[in-house]
């Protein structure tokens, strides 16, 4: 074991889900971290199994996520796990983060938060309290071009944010039986696991962050219809908001998991009063900007080129030509949150060197909550406007 790396902890994961698979490429990507200990299922036989496959003794592979907390915790310092990463069932997030923040661990959560706004609350009032890192896993803003069309429009360089379009579209849903349990993921067709929030949750909230992400901007208003067209369960899995946003910008996110030859088509098109930009993740190393009266330009993810923006290129590790794709957008976000745990731990604030703080916080998360509260209202009352700071207090 390398005393120089971060010691991780995986929560779930295991058995046929591929999320917590995902994650730990991801925190091992760049070598700064490795996983050293899990409770990778709620069964404690199955976690046993499963330390095989993430080559992790069996010593160190717990029955719960309590077992884990406190018998890491009784281990040396140096020794001892320093952050956990939770890839559990959504209702779960929340108390998990909870207990781990509050055992002294850093927390690195997949996405949404928390199925509710109660348990939302609970967890910002525990980071505020514990001082620990705790970062949402919404990946898709660790992408380098998606953090170019960040910097340019916040150096101005599309003029003044008119409108935003953002969709999600997926299509595996049609491939869903009903009375049939599929070999992974079937908690989220149980609202009591999954939570309200169907492809809202899943996707749709993946859409809100990444829009929130690029513009900077936050709603005052929406209004949203969601639909279920799947036979397997009662959830959304098609949905629609439009919503008002500061400085009088208009916004559209849509997402479905029921789009037939859709794959995992996220897409985003912002139109500034001088410019406009369009990325799409099936294409993640291009970026578009278009202006009126002149060609249209594609930016290449191109670390070394003049027109890249700096927070790209330390989010690029592969020189141009050479696709970065999924995982290395993920990696990003733990290289992030890897700087602010090396920070804390050396008494320092948790910025190094001008980087950027771009890790998903846990008010990102909030507002995610606060997204999928407000759509399923809106909803409920028959497609009604919902001020955003409804509910907040």
């Amino acid at each position: 074991m390398n005393p120089s790396k971060l010691k991780m902890g995986l929560i779930g994961g295991g058995g046929a889900g591929f999320i917590g698979r995902v994650h730990v490429t991801a925190a091992t990507l760049d070598r700064e971290a490795e996983l050293v200990a899990g409770a990778f299922s709620s069964s404690p036989e199955k976690s046993k199994r499963c330390s095989a496959e993430f080559s992790v003794s069996p010593a160190r592979a717990y029955g719960s996520y309590s077992d884990l907390l406190s018998s890491e915790n009784r281990l040396p310092s140096n020794d001892r796990i320093d952050f956990v990463t939770i890839a559990t069932p959504n209702h779960t997030h929340a108390d998990i983060a909870i207990c781990a923040l509050k055992s002294g661990f850093h927390v690195i959560c997949d996405k949404p938060m928390t199925t509710n706004l109660d348990d939302a609350r609970r967890l910002v009032e525990t980071v505020s309290e514990t001082g620990k890192v705790f970062v949402l896993s919404h990946n898709y803003s660790g992408y380098p071009m998606v953090r170019q069309a960040r910097e340019m429009i916040r150096n101005g360089e599309i003029g003044e944010v008119l409108a935003i379009r953002v969709a999600y579209k997926q299509g595996w849903m049609h491939g869903m039986q009903a009375g049939i349990t599929p070999n992974r993921g079937a908690w989220k067709s149980d609202p009591l696991k999954n939570g309200p929030a169907g492809s809202l949750g899943d996707v749709g909230t993946h859409a809100f962050h990444l829009l929130s992400f690029i513009t900077g901007l936050k709603p005052t208003a929406l209004m949203c219809k969601l639909k279920s067209f799947s036979s397997h369960h009662n959830l959304d899995d098609y949905g629609q908001a439009i919503m008002q946003m500061s400085g009088d910008t208009m916004a559209t996110v849509m997402w479905s998991q029921v789009s037939h030859g859709r794959l995992n088509d996220l897409s985003i098109q912002i139109d500034g009063s001088k410019g406009a930009l369009s990325w799409r993740q099936e294409s993640p190393n291009q970026l578009i900007f278009g202006q009126l009266g002149k060609p249209t330009m594609t930016y290449d993810r191109h670390p070394s080129a003049d027109y890249t923006t700096p927070d790209a290129k330390i989010a690029s590790r592969l020189p141009a030509g050479h696709p970065e794709a999924f995982f290395e957008a993920f990696a990003n976000l733990y290289r992030d949150a890897y700087r602010k745990m090396r920070c804390l731990t050396a008494s320092k604030e948790p910025q190094l060197d001008g980087v950027t703080d771009l890790c998903p916080s846990v008010w990102d998360g909030f507002d995610g909550v606060l997204f999928t509260h407000h759509c399923l209202n809106s909803n409920a009352r028959g497609c009604s406007w919902v001020n955003w700071c409804e509910d907040q207090e």
